[in-house]
Order: structure tokens, then C-alpha cells, then sequence
């Protein structure tokens, strides 16, 4: 019994069969289920190693090898894959060349072992440029394609129409066009030779490349877009936010996971950029690329060039996860300000 006005708390006690059955619910998987699960992620992480695995470590390991050809120190021709240690890394990162006498000195202007630091300095340069370019233009697409207006559907199809055509096919349009009795010239008034000369050369490519894939960038701010809600810019509205002003706190914002997953794609992929520069200048006139100059040395030697090779991929993993990082924080720094 308990006094008037007062509720009876009783505490109901659980069979300890329905508390097993809990901790069996949270518990491991079953045996039975485990070695299923292992018996079918098997062929898959062989089929990986094989195809992922084994040339990566076949070309790190080919990377500490000699390459045939003529031994400077005795005159004589080697058969190659002599062990070789960290010359051949030091030849891409020092710039050093073998002597006569066996020594080692800087390499030539204009070998491929000086041409190294040149054309990461390129590899940048257009990473940078082309990715900011992309990411203007292709925030103006999106967010044109984004507004419903009549003939919505054909402006959309019409902006993703460059990124459907082919990186090659893309390179002969616009060296035809660049050429110097081509339309560009005579829209400009001008009379370039645009891949016959350093800066005109690195433009055509810029140019080129922002055309091809702006409208990726573009296709995918619009899906960051579509998951804005119209009641947030409704309420902006409300509180007297202009147009500039609900870009900035609202879409900008909120869209900016998608925007650093487009900046982060855009940046790798032009960091190992080949076909378009390859095509439409040779790689001459200061367009080399790495890509460029790894695939152009494996004609000379495949062990140097693996090292070269390896040392892109990690130049390219270590900007890829400094572009993780960095957009990860701004991400993370801007879910928490708006929550507060």
C-alpha cells in the first residue's frame, strides 16, 4: 500500500534467458556466417592483388634496377636489372646524370633527367588554374541549370554535351581550332600560333581542359543543390538576406561537401592529365607533364622510369590527402557552426 497522491514505482526484473538472448542479438557473427563472408570477399581481394598489387610492387622493385644500355664507367653494353639502389630516385630528384668515370653530374638542359622539377611545376600550374576556372564556371552552370525555367531540359543537355566527348576527339577539335588560320584567330583578330610558343600553348590547353570538364564540376554541385530545401532559402527571404547574401551563408554552405568532392576529383584527374597535352601540343613548348615525361621515358629505360613513376603516385597521394584533410575540416568546421 502507498499513501494517497502517491504512485507505486515497481521494478520489473528480466529473466536472465531474455538478457542472454539480448547480449546474443549484440554479439558476433555466426560461424557459419563469418566463413561465408570470407569465402566470397576472397576472389575479389586475389583478383586485387593480382591485378592492383603485384604491378605496384613489380615497379617498386624495378625502380632499384639498372636499365640495359651503355655502362659510362667501362664502355661496355649491360643487360640491365642490376641492383642500382637510390639512383635512379635521385636521378628525377637531384637532376643527376651518370659521368664516364663513374661519378655523377647535374644533368643536361633538355635530357629528361633535368626536365623532372619542370614538369611537376607544369603538372601544378594546371591543376591550379584549370581546377579554379572549373569550379567558377561550373558554380554558374549549376546553378543556372538549377532554376526552373522554359527549356530547362535542352540547356542542361546542351552544358554536359563537352563532357561526353571524348578527351581525344576534344584535342583534334581544338587543334584545329587553334590553329593559325583557325577560328580562334580569326575571332580574335589575331595571328598565334598557339602551340608553337610557351604561354599561348599553355593556354590552349587551360582553355581546352576548362571546356571539357567544367560541366563534370557542374553536374555535380547540382546534386549538392537538389538537397537544399526551398523553406531554408524561404526563411532568408523572411529575414531580408539578398541574393548575394543567401549564395553565401545558405547555398554556398550547404553545398560545399559536394563542391569538395568535385574540386577533389577535378584535382586528381588533371594532376595525372596525359591525352589532352599529349594530342594537342606533343608536350612541347613547356606543356610537359609528368604523365608526359613518364610515359616518354619508358622508351629509354622501363626501371628509371619506374621510378619516376613512383615518385608521381606519391606526389599525387600526398596532395590528395591534403585536399581530404583540408576539405574534410572546412566540412566539419561548417556542420558544427550551423548546428550552433
Amino acid at each position: 500500500m502507498t499513501p494517497a497522491g502517491q504512485v507505486e514505482h515497481r521494478v520489473v526484473k528480466k529473466p536472465n534467458g531474455g538478457r542472454r538472448r539480448s547480449k546474443a542479438r549484440r554479439g558476433a557473427t555466426n560461424p557459419g556466417e563469418a566463413r561465408l563472408a570470407y569465402a566470397l570477399i576472397t576472389p575479389t581481394l586475389l583478383m586485387l592483388a593480382l591485378i592492383v598489387g603485384y604491378p605496384i610492387i613489380k615497379a617498386v622493385y624495378q625502380s632499384f634496377l639498372t636499365d640495359p644500355g651503355l655502362d659510362q664507367a667501362s664502355g661496355l653494353f649491360t643487360a640491365g636489372d642490376a641492383w642500382f639502389g637510390l639512383h635512379n630516385y635521385t636521378h628525377w630528384l637531384l637532376q643527376q646524370c651518370a659521368t664516364s668515370n663513374g661519378g655523377y653530374t647535374a644533368c643536361p638542359s633538355g635530357t629528361p633527367g633535368s626536365q623532372f622539377w619542370e614538369s611537376v611545376g607544369v603538372t601544378v600550374g594546371f591543376t591550379v588554374v584549370a581546377c579554379t576556372l572549373e569550379t567558377v564556371i561550373g558554380m554558374v552552370f549549376a546553378l543556372m541549370m538549377h532554376r526552373a525555367f522554359r527549356g530547362r531540359a535542352m540547356v542542361r543537355v546542351s552544358i554536359l554535351i563537352p563532357w561526353a566527348i571524348p578527351t581525344a576527339v576534344t584535342s583534334k577539335l581544338w587543334q584545329v581550332m587553334f590553329d593559325p588560320q583557325g577560328c580562334i584567330n580569326k575571332i580574335l583578330g589575331t595571328h598565334y600560333a598557339w602551340t608553337s610558343s610557351l604561354w599561348p600553348a599553355r593556354c590552349a590547353i587551360v582553355i581546352a581542359d576548362t571546356w571539357k570538364t567544367t560541366p563534370f564540376i557542374a553536374l555535380l554541385i547540382l546534386a549538392g543543390l537538389q538537397n537544399i530545401p526551398e523553406e531554408t532559402y524561404e526563411a532568408a527571404k523572411i529575414d531580408g538576406a539578398n541574393a548575394w547574401r543567401r549564395f553565401t551563408s545558405v547555398t554556398l554552405p550547404l553545398v560545399k561537401p559536394a563542391l569538395a568532392v568535385a574540386v577533389i576529383f577535378r584535382a586528381l584527374d588533371t594532376l595525372r592529365m596525359y591525352d589532352l597535352p599529349k594530342i594537342l601540343t606533343g608536350g612541347a613548348n613547356g606543356t610537359t607533364t609528368s604523365s608526359i615525361l613518364v610515359v616518354d621515358q619508358l622508351t629509354r629505360g622501363v626501371n628509371s622510369a619506374s621510378a619516376l613513376s613512383t615518385i608521381t603516385f606519391v606526389f599525387i597521394f600526398v596532395i590528395a590527402f591534403g585536399l581530404v584533410r583540408l576539405f574534410n575540416t572546412n566540412i566539419l568546421g561548417a556542420q558544427t557552426k550551423a548546428v550552433r
